[in-house]
């Protein structure tokens, strides 16, 4: 019923600057409402000084993904991101053993709800893990519905969100109703932020809110990588006081 265009080529490494590369994955059906809405993915990779590989919000692994990333350096981490993004976290361990698993509070309840019974080596905090401590900074915004942990790699100086921001835009919709329901919620381009739905789940945290998103402007990013739309090249700054507006 509703189509989006991806952002081809897919399953391919796009690297946005030394060490780090996007991956563009496939479209995914999200159920909202008794609706599968479509959803493009989108994949971070990021290099280390130690040369360990280290992957934000994994999507579905290809065998020619995975020669590309094997080609990099030893994946020695899966960060599932948020409460909604871990569907692809399995295939990813089975392919990679000895690599940890990192996901946010409460995703394995929200997993097991969704049928899937994910084990994860730790959970994320507001400290980063000490494999990746000085090179990758992050912090945990916590919400009613949604908990999503937020990275900045100090070396590109990029931010790394998940759904927090989402900037779809209206060129590559195809379903005049889905996108009638993005601009409603608020996630249209160029004027991408959380969908109002999930905005109204921060009521009662927007206090922590409000710190986090001090502190991404602290950290002077200048690029702002999201899951789904079009991701942020330049401005970094003044597009984050815009799409959070909201929040103040």
């Amino acid at each position: 019923m509703f189509k989006i265009e991806t952002y081809r080529p897919l399953n391919v490494l796009k690297q946005i600057e030394e060490n780090i590369w996007l991956v563009d994955g496939p479209v995914i059906g999200f159920r909202y409402l008794g609706l599968k809405l479509p959803f493009p993915t989108r994949m971070t990779v990021i290099r280390q000084s130690s040369g360990e590989i280290w992957l934000h919000s994994p999507i579905k692994l290809t065998p020619a993904l995975q020669i590309q990333i094997d080609a990099l350096g030893p994946v020695r981490y899966l960060i599932a991101p948020n409460t909604i993004h871990y569907a692809s976290i399995p295939q990813w361990q089975r392919a990679y053993p000895d690599a940890q698993s990192f996901g946010v509070p409460g995703i394995d309840k929200r997993a097991r709800a969704n049928g899937l019974d994910i084990k994860f080596d730790h959970l994320l905090g507001n400290a980063a893990d000490p494999g990746w401590s000085g090179e990758i900074d992050q912090l945990v915004v916590r919400g009613g519905y949604l908990t999503e942990a937020v990275f900045f790699h100090r070396a590109s100086k990029t931010l790394i969100l998940t759904d927090l921001i989402e900037n779809f835009e209206a060129d590559k919709i195809k379903s005049p109703l889905w996108r009638f329901l993005i601009r409603i919620f608020g996630s249209m381009d160029p004027h991408g932020a959380a969908p109002r739905d999930m905005r109204a789940t921060f009521i009662g945290y927007k206090p922590a809110l409000r710190r986090a998103v001090s502190q991404m402007i602290d950290w002077q990013p200048q690029r702002v990588i999201i899951a789904h739309g079009r991701w942020y090249d330049k401005n970094a700054i003044a597009e984050l006081k815009r799409a959070f507006a909201w929040v103040q």
